[in-house]
């Protein structure tokens, strides 16, 4: 059936890994783009993953997203040491490990069948994680979600990273990547970037790809305007995966070159790391003025009571939900040019723009200490965040996957190929 202006698509959605729960930031983007697809489309989530089948995952995930398949593949998952035991015999592939491990013989037999059949309209392969589970030439059109340009993070990594033996394996990755993704973009030919700039980058390796801008969303409900803060001692908030390791740079940078600055004039002042699975070396960081809180049951708790979020990424890709998290809930934000690239915010007007250790840390005390100046941007953060709820973004996502259904139901007639209607 070709798709026209309005109706209902049949949407094959692939995502590599369990979805839920939802902490980082990839995982909500999707999330929340599926939930709000699902209520005018037709939407199929292939959710697979690696380890020992998870009922609970299953059932959870099929309550939150009807019509979810999942598959459990032979993938190790969460073990560190095979990890590095499967990177060792991986790391001879062309593939960067980042694609070959999650390529699974059930998936490609799972797509080159649905794909094959006709049964949806479109399809989405979220993150290039899972692309080498497609069909070469599927007869489906197929939408490649690139939340980041996966070969600038791994150059950033590579030249941030101080251990020669992680540094030596950013390197590799990052040139398998290059290849890879130069590569894949053309293969897919329709992308959806979550920036300008991303979208800019893309197309200075692979010009002739078909590549849409659909920006970073938030829920508007669940990060709703808080209440001035009031805290006292000041509390400057960081929120993010602590096991992701550009906010393990991130955090680190920011108490070794900057907040002993913020300290100097605010003895009593509060750094909190809010998330998941905080790495040994996130762990080390906490002290009397430093807390580590790994999984809390609300991130909007810690950012409601925030004077200041702060953004000190020197390292990273894509776009950050949690500078528009912060900014719906009415918070000033501090953060680096990296931190906010790619998303439509103007420093000095939506939030603070500091690329050094002593902007950074003056532009926190400036916030501190002019609760007028905070308010103000409190005020300019919450008007911005509120015209990227979700609701708002998902047209956007939808148009670019009917353009990609019609243009191949087109190039079917042009070949004289019979189109189902």
């Amino acid at each position: 059936m070709q798709a026209s202006a309005g109706s209902n698509l049949r949407i094959l959605w692939v995502k590599a890994g369990k979805l839920l729960p939802l902490d980082t930031g990839g995982k909500i983007r999707s999330f929340n783009i599926l939930r709000h697809l699902a209520r005018r489309h037709e939407v199929t989530l292939l959710s697979y993953y690696g380890g020992k089948r998870d009922p609970d995952y299953e059932a959870e995930i099929t309550r939150e997203l009807p019509g979810t398949q999942t598959i459990a593949t032979s993938a190790l998952d969460g073990d560190a040491v095979a990890q590095s035991v499967d990177y060792l015999w991986r790391v001879w592939q062309s593939a960067p490990f980042a694609v070959s491990k999650f390529t699974e013989p059930a998936v490609r037999r799972t797509l080159a069948a649905w794909l094959g059949a006709g049964k949806f309209e479109v399809a989405v392969c979220d993150f290039l994680s899972a692309s080498l589970n497609f069909p070469q030439m599927p007869a489906t059109p197929v939408v490649l979600f690139q939340h980041n340009v996966e070969t600038a993070l791994w150059r950033r990594m590579a030249s941030t990273e101080a251990n020669p033996l992680k540094q030596l394996v950013y390197r590799v990755e990052a040139a398998k990547m290059a290849r890879y993704e130069q590569h894949t973009l053309r293969r897919f030919r329709h992308v959806i970037a979550v920036s300008e700039h991303d979208r800019r980058e893309m197309l200075a390796v692979a010009p002739a790809c078909d590549i849409a801008v659909v920006p970073t969303g938030v829920d508007t409900q669940k990060y709703s305007v808080a209440p001035p803060a009031t805290a006292n001692p000041p509390r400057i908030v960081f929120t993010g995966s602590m096991d992701w390791e550009p906010n393990l740079d991130a955090v680190t940078y920011f108490c070794k070159d900057i907040f002993p600055r913020v300290r100097s004039e605010f003895p009593a002042a509060i750094f909190q790391i809010v998330g998941r699975n905080p790495h040994p070396s996130v762990k080390q960081l906490a002290s009397d003025s430093v807390q580590v809180t790994g999984t809390v049951p609300s991130v909007a708790d810690y950012l409601r009571d925030a004077t200041v979020v702060i953004v000190p990424l020197r390292v990273g890709g894509g776009t950050r939900l949690k500078i528009f998290e912060a900014m719906a809930m009415g918070k000033a934000v501090v953060s680096t040019s990296i931190g906010a690239e790619g998303l439509d915010v103007q420093g000095g007007r939506d939030l603070i723009l500091a690329d050094d250790p002593d902007a950074f840390g003056e532009a926190i005390l400036l916030l501190i200490r002019d609760e007028g100046l905070r308010q103000n941007y409190e005020r300019a953060a919450a008007k911005l965040a509120v015209q990227y709820d979700w609701a708002n973004i998902v047209d956007r996502f939808a148009d670019v996957l009917l353009k990609a259904s019609q243009s191949a139901s087109s190039g079917r007639r042009l070949a004289g190929i019979p189109v189902e209607s």
